[in-house]
């Protein structure tokens, strides 16, 4: 399952393009999540919203909406291919957008922002299926890692994007931007992506096919601990995303220079997805994300320490925040690929179910995180380290209480493995 699907299409679309092309497919939910940052203040003025912590579901129900929402496409993409169903998803985050930019009050905005994430769900979960339909195993982390190098470009950058909108517009010119780039990337899949589902593999849509292939997905013992896993870490990440620029522009006093230090914390994730695309392969996923696993535990606890103090101040919150996303991006890709690992011929639905779990479960996490904002670090930091704790007991579930191994040292056959 290594080498791709062949056809002549395929062969035209190189790798960079093909890392470039479904990075910028996963960024287009990421730059409608961090994009919106820097404008909650003006939103909550603009539509009259008076509860501070209120203006973060802009940003929660968008994540919580695209878990709900990323059951569909995984199912349709097994059926009917990934092209097309991408090409729909891409769709209707263009005209949701724009209703997003024309919204006349808060609640409105918020339904349109679930169904936005609900629509576009395609856009975040077929990529995974795409890139599981060509590669498996250790090379499948290392091309999700090189994708998430670029991909993690935009949470560096969708801030300053947003703030830089802000100067010369209204927050409501930020969504028709994001509507002109999702016009860009559709207009690329169309051009260029080849369809990469094996006829062979097709899955009907009947209900208890359907319903058989999500709870194998979900059940799995080798999947099950790095899905739950992730979801825990993802909702303490979104935690702080949802209240960071409550926590960093206010609280910490960083006022305008809030995008810049939210970019610097994405630029520590973009290079651990960089030095595990250059490692993974060397030493395994297992090995690298067990490590990063335990380190994570470790400066969650020291971040407890810091923000147990009185006056905790900005220059000893951000290293420590920094080092802890810097972990997170050695989780992230390896994780997934090893979740996906046993599903060759139904990547779809696991794709599908896994990312609805994973979304569902840390966007909800990670909208408790951000309402239990308290003025201070507090609760952010108890909540990276009781999340980090609880995932090392799922892995271990996962692994039968042996962290470290190798299943598939470089050099020994990789046969597909298949529960369907």
């Amino acid at each position: 399952m290594s080498a791709p699907h062949q056809t002549p299409r395929h062969r035209s679309l190189g790798a960079r393009e093909f890392v470039a092309l479904m990075a910028m497919t996963m960024a287009l939910q990421a730059l409608a999540i961090d994009a919106m940052l820097p404008a909650l203040g003006e939103m909550a003025r603009d539509l009259h919203v008076a509860d501070p912590n209120r203006r973060q579901l802009v940003v929660g129900v968008f994540l919580l909406a695209a878990g709900l929402g990323a059951l569909i496409p995984g199912v349709l993409a097994d059926r009917f291919g990934r092209r097309p169903v991408l090409l729909g998803s891409l769709a209707l985050y263009i005209l949701l957008s724009l209703g997003c930019a024309l919204a006349p009050d808060f609640e409105t905005l918020l339904v349109l922002r679930a169904l936005q994430a609900i629509g576009s769900a395609g856009a975040s979960v077929l990529p995974s299926a795409i890139i599981r339909d060509r590669h498996s195993g250790d090379g499948m982390a290392r091309m999700l890692s090189t994708i998430s190098v670029v991909f993690m470009l935009v949470p560096m950058l969708a801030p300053s994007l947003g703030q830089a909108v802000l100067l010369f517009a209204g927050w409501r010119w930020i969504f028709a931007l994001l509507a002109l780039l999702a016009t860009m990337v559709a207009v690329w899949v169309a051009l260029r992506l080849p369809e990469t589902l094996h006829p062979e593999f097709k899955q009907p849509i009947l209900p208890m096919s359907v319903l058989r292939n999500m709870v194998v997905a979900s059940t799995n013992r080798a999947a099950f601990g790095y899905v739950i896993g992730s979801s825990l870490v993802f909702g303490a990440l979104f935690g702080y995303i949802n209240s960071s620029q409550q926590l960093v522009s206010e609280h910490f006093g960083a006022g305008g220079w809030f995008p810049l230090i939210f970019a610097a914390t994405a630029l520590a994730m973009a290079a651990a997805s960089f030095s595990n695309s250059r490692i993974v392969e060397r030493f395994g996923a297992r090995r690298v994300s067990h490590t990063a696993l335990l380190a994570f535990i470790a400066t969650s606890a020291l971040q407890v320490v810091l923000a147990s103090q009185e006056h905790e101040a900005l220059w000893q919150f951000m290293p420590v925040m920094a080092a802890n996303m810097f972990l997170v991006g050695f989780l992230g890709a390896n994780f997934g690929s090893i979740s996906l690992q046993p599903f060759a011929r139904m990547a779809g639905a696991a794709s599908s179910v896994q990312a609805f779990l994973r979304m569902v479960i840390g966007a909800g996490l990670g909208i408790v995180i951000g309402q239990a904002f308290d003025g201070t670090a507090r609760p952010l930091a108890f909540a990276f380290l009781i999340c980090g704790l609880i995932t090392l007991g799922l892995v271990l579930f996962s692994e039968k209480g042996k962290l470290f191994r190798r299943i598939h040292p470089p050099g020994s056959p990789r046969p597909i493995i298949d529960l369907h």
